[in-house]
């Protein structure tokens, strides 16, 4: 479904992606980890269409997505939750849905949004700015998701949230990866990414050094611990 080829990427003057290739199955749910500075975040902006590569390619479904502004790629299937959630504070948690829902079903999709998280039904009409962070992280999730993607790609999800919530995110997260849904999940959490994911790929200084099942990594911390520094 996604492939990227030999994929380079610059970000203010420096190369950040250094031939990188990765592909995703359809269905299939795959986690990037790796330190600060490896190119993760980097990673997904190329995908979405907020970094142009500077080599390589990117392809969804057998379709070049070089050269396509966002909102092309977003229409194509591809929807993503940025770091930091980027909701409209002012905005109400609704109208931060309807921005999200695309069609004549939009509607229809925002009212099954607010169904399957509940809390935002809830606070339907309440600035999205009064909401805690793990209700915010979830209303940044349910606006990728009326727009009826093909693709889910997370970019830090638990980042900044307590224990609590982020179990019930992943809990969220878990249903929609039984209803079929492919994902890319970056994380720093890495014993969360390598339980939630099938397959996780470590990146470091924008290349990735290793990649495997959730069983394969979760027996072998030596890999782990060779690229990141830490243990599960």
């Amino acid at each position: 479904m996604l492939e990227l080829r030999e994929v380079r990427a610059r970000r203010g003057g420096a190369e950040v992606l250094h031939g990188l290739d990765l592909t995703v199955e359809a269905g299939e749910v795959v986690g990037v980890i790796g330190p600060n500075g490896a190119g993760k975040s980097s990673l997904l902006r190329v995908l979405c269409g907020l970094l142009p590569p500077s080599a390589g390619s990117v392809s969804f479904d057998g379709r070049d997505l070089t050269g396509l502004a966002p909102e092309q790629i977003t229409r194509l299937g591809i929807a993503m939750v940025p770091e930091g959630r980027q909701i409209f504070a002012s905005l109400s948690v609704a109208e931060n849905l309807r921005l999200g829902a695309r069609g004549p079903l939009g509607e229809a999709a925002t009212a099954e949004a607010m169904e399957r998280f509940p809390i935002l039904g809830e606070r339907c009409g309440q600035r999205a700015g009064q909401l805690s962070g793990g209700e915010q992280q979830q209303l940044a999730i349910a606006r990728a998701l009326v727009g009826s993607p093909r693709l889910l790609a997370l970019d830090e999800p638990s980042m900044g949230l307590a224990p609590k919530a982020i179990d019930s995110i992943y809990e969220l997260l878990d249903g929609v990866r039984r209803e079929g849904m492919t994902i890319l999940l970056v994380e720093q959490n890495v014993a969360r990414t390598i339980d939630f994911c099938e397959r996780s790929v470590v990146m470091s200084r924008g290349v990735i050094r290793a990649e495997g099942e959730r069983d394969e990594l979760q027996r072998d911390p030596a890999l782990l611990r060779a690229y990141l520094g830490r243990q599960l």
